[in-house]
């Protein structure tokens, strides 16, 4: 007998998750509606693998706390580093380059898969989780942008969110890069700074004006007393950063408001000109489509973390006040985002390719969905359930016969095969949450009848039944048929059950 000791622990890793089946149905359920929309606009699938060369990858998500910058690393055995991707976008310009002459320009295409991050896992922060991409690439003009924006805002209603509800922000990293510029943080060796400077301001939502004034600062400590290094910028180039991305879009009733004020603002820095003339046209097309403000909204504290991001950015935001999973009303947030990294194919290409993309997080949009009572897979009904009253081969094969007959008229069904008794086998049916549970022992197979147990309408009479004869005498919801109409009845119930589910839920 093996030592107790000698047992493998089963825990799972830090920063992963198990999915249930109730969670795939939903996710699927999800990306159906977001395909159509993806499909709508000209957009073709695609799909790269999870494992890039790691110099493919690129180093845009440095991670301070790691030593391989943010990204599951592996060595090959012809010692070629290999990484996890962290994102879809970067494989994706690695697929554009390493097929560029084949490939009509631009190139529409979305994908969807796992990503991964090689980070301290914490509340919400996971170290696997599902994106949905889009991504237009050879298309120079902020047209393209533009379209992004409205096809973000067409997902949203398309997932029942309605207007109000939801906003798509829209700003341009032409503006704060020139403002960094501005203040000396350009070129390569201040990259790191700069992206401190991103990051924080990336925070402006969770930590307010005066967390992100500290963090572009000498740094913050946070309620747990930890201390989080700032970017070291002087008190007169935080105000003008902070001038940069202050809400100025919020007081302002159009979109070509908000940029005439950030022109006001920022006019006399050269190097935030272009982009403030994109956010213009952008503005402009979006409010010709039908897109205004109250859908795209252009909002100059959006910054987007990644270093790669080279013009406009875009977020999508729920307004709405959600659930969240303690049951307390929060606003829900951002649940994708993306903007130009027209440098990602110019890596490997030596070339300008211009190219927009846009990622939602699967996992955070389906849990507001959920909790806004937008991802209903009640529809979804478990197998009926064979019972297995006896276990030589004769009747194994009835039993089997009566589950293929049940399958050939589309009823999702199962022979039961444990090795429990009859007891047993109904809390098994009950535990799927079987509709139908199908008996045939001795008795019943010599008259060749079976048994139909109405295990949804069973369990709502039980609740009313107190008394053990009355239970005994009532036998409830159940049926015994000729075996020739165990599919008709099956259906017959199925039917009923699904018509008391559409009453519920008028």
């Amino acid at each position: 007998m093996a030592d107790k000791s000698e047992k493998t622990k089963a825990r799972l890793p830090r920063g992963f998750a198990d999915r249930s089946a109730e969670d795939i149905r939903a996710v699927e359920k999800m990306m159906a509606t977001i395909r159509s929309v993806y499909e709508l606009y000209g957009f073709e699938p695609v799909d790269q693998p999870m494992i890039e060369y790691t110099d493919a990858l690129g180093k845009f998500l440095p991670d301070q706390d790691r030593p391989n910058e943010g990204v599951f690393s592996f060595q090959d055995d012809d010692d070629q580093w290999l990484s996890l991707r962290y994102d879809l976008t970067a494989p994706t310009a690695r697929f554009v380059a390493e097929n560029y002459d084949r490939l009509p320009k631009p190139y529409r295409s979305y994908r969807s898969g796992w990503v991964f991050r090689n980070e301290k896992p914490g509340p919400g922060r996971f170290r696997q989780f599902m994106q949905f991409d889009a991504d237009t690439i050879g298309t120079p003009g902020v047209a393209a942008d533009a379209e992004m924006a409205m096809m973000m805002a067409d997902v949203m209603e398309a997932l029942g969110i309605k207007r109000g509800d939801y906003v798509i922000r829209v700003n341009n990293r032409k503006v704060l890069d020139g403002v960094l510029e501005a203040i000396g943080l350009g070129g390569d060796e201040n990259a790191g700074r700069r992206l401190t400077v991103l990051r924080a301001i990336d925070k402006l939502d969770k930590l307010g004006v005066e967390g992100v004034q500290l963090l572009l600062g000498t740094g913050r400590k946070d309620e747990s007393g930890d201390f989080t290094k700032g970017a070291g910028l002087d008190k007169p180039h935080i105000e003008l950063v902070m001038n940069c991305v202050a809400a100025v879009g919020e007081m302002r009733a159009s979109n070509h408001a908000t940029v005439q004020d950030l022109k006001g603002s920022l006019g006399n820095i050269s190097a935030c000109e272009a982009g403030l003339n994109e956010l213009e046209e952008i503005a402009l097309l979006c409010d010709a489509a039908g897109y205004g403000p109250a859908r795209i909204k252009i909002d100059p504290s959006v910054v987007r973390g990644l270093e790669y991001y080279t013009g406009p950015v875009f977020e999508a935001e729920l307004l709405a006040e959600i659930p969240n999973e303690d049951g307390q009303i929060v606003r829900f947030g951002s649940v994708g985002g993306g903007g130009r990294y027209d440098g990602l194919v110019s890596r490997f290409r030596g070339e300008p390719v211009p190219a927009t993309g846009f990622s939602i997080g699967v996992s955070r949009l389906m849990t507001a969905l959920k909790n806004l009572g937008k991802l209903d897979i009640s529809d979804v009904v478990a197998p009926v359930v064979v019972l297995v009253m006896d276990k030589d081969t004769e009747s194994l094969g009835r039993y089997q016969k009566m589950v293929a007959e049940l399958r050939a008229a589309g009823i999702r069904s199962e022979m039961y095969l444990g090795g429990a008794g009859m007891k047993a086998q109904l809390k098994y049916a009950d535990r799927r949450g079987s509709p139908i549970a199908v008996i045939q022992g001795g008795d019943e197979r010599a008259k060749g009848e079976v048994q139909i147990k109405d295990l949804i309408e069973g369990a709502r009479l039980s609740a009313e039944i107190t008394d053990n004869a009355e239970w005994r005498a009532a036998r409830p919801a159940q049926v015994t048929v000729v075996e020739g109409e165990l599919v008709a009845e099956v259906k017959k119930i199925l039917a009923a059950q699904a018509a008391d589910r559409a009453k519920g839920g008028a």
